[in-house]
């Protein structure tokens, strides 16, 4: 055996330990980019719409709200979705102003609505995602809007003064052309020259034609939710 044998041998085994190294760093960057990008993008995710508690004091004469009503400005609707990427749990969410609809109040009693949203306009900060959530999944140029009716009257859902009424709805939520009965959680204040009412309806995607995306490093549920806070004035 010459002497250049184990100096081969050794400059192998430096190879080796230089590719192992060069290994480990990158899987550790991979780890720590992909948990940036995670915590970057919880961190973007909009919060649940609630009625806020600081609602500026009601211009309305209470003692009689009944009538049509008009919702609009001051509102908005959306979606929360779970994703994993690479293993890690993100949260995203899409949101849009062009909210419009009706109700009709009786007393305190909600006895109809109707809300309509422009789902195209739904935007999160993804200029891809949003490319995909309305040309692939939602084909807004066939379904342009989402559409949440009431299908049963709420009984006492409009609270005095600057207190709030949890109330349940049941309604039909048309979505990708696909209409559901469903019941969402909703959250009534008085807000100045309104009602406030913020909601909650769980949904899964499947139920409306809608693929969840599944790309191999990106998983997203089939399961989400609608969610929206809408401003409702007196048509008069």
């Amino acid at each position: 055996m010459t002497s250049e044998t184990p100096r081969r041998r050794r400059k192998a085994l430096i190879w080796i330990v230089v590719l192992a190294v060069v290994v480990v760093l990158a899987v550790v960057a991979a780890v720590i980019a992909t948990n940036v990008y995670t915590s970057n993008e919880n961190a973007k995710a909009s919060a649940t719409p609630t009625v806020a508690a600081s609602r500026a004091p009601s211009t309305l004469d209470t003692d009689d709200l009944s009538g049509e009503w008009t919702v609009g400005g001051d509102s908005e609707a959306g979606y929360r979705v779970h994703e994993v990427l690479n293993g890690s749990d993100v949260t995203v969410t899409g949101r849009t102003d062009s909210v419009s609809g009706t109700a009709t109040v009786d007393g305190t009693n909600i006895t109809a609505a109707e809300i309509t949203v422009q789902v195209a306009d739904i935007a999160t900060d993804s200029d891809q995602r949003d490319s995909y959530f309305r040309d692939s999944a939602m084909d807004v140029s066939a379904f342009p809007t989402a559409t949440f009716e009431l299908t049963s009257p709420i009984a006492d859902a409009v609270p005095s003064g600057d207190g709030t009424q949890r109330v349940e709805a049941n309604g039909a939520l048309t979505l990708h052309g696909v209409t559901k009965d469903v019941t969402a959680t909703l959250e009534v204040g008085l807000n100045g020259d309104g009602v406030d009412i913020s909601g909650t309806v769980p949904i899964t995607f499947s139920d409306y034609d809608v693929q969840a995306p599944n790309l191999g490093f990106v998983q997203v549920d089939d399961a989400g939710a609608v969610e929206f806070l809408v401003h409702a004035t007196p048509a008069g």
